[in-house]
């Protein structure tokens, strides 16, 4: 009679998080959101910017 061969080692498997995911900081916390620009004190600019994001149905 012979002897079953030894287990082979299993990979450990990846630990269970139970805290809260909404408590870390993803990464739309940290990007820059969209259509975001620099804010500055350059009242042309943000004119500018009003004209260029203004919808078309507000010309």
């Amino acid at each position: 009679m012979s002897t079953p061969p030894a287990p082979e080692p299993r990979e450990p498997r990846p630990a269970l998080v139970f805290d809260d995911p909404l408590d870390q900081q993803s990464s739309d916390d940290t990007d820059r959101g969209w259509g975001e620009q620099p804010s500055g004190t350059d009242s042309a600019a943000d004119l500018k910017r009003f004209l260029d994001e203004k919808p078309p149905h507000h010309i």
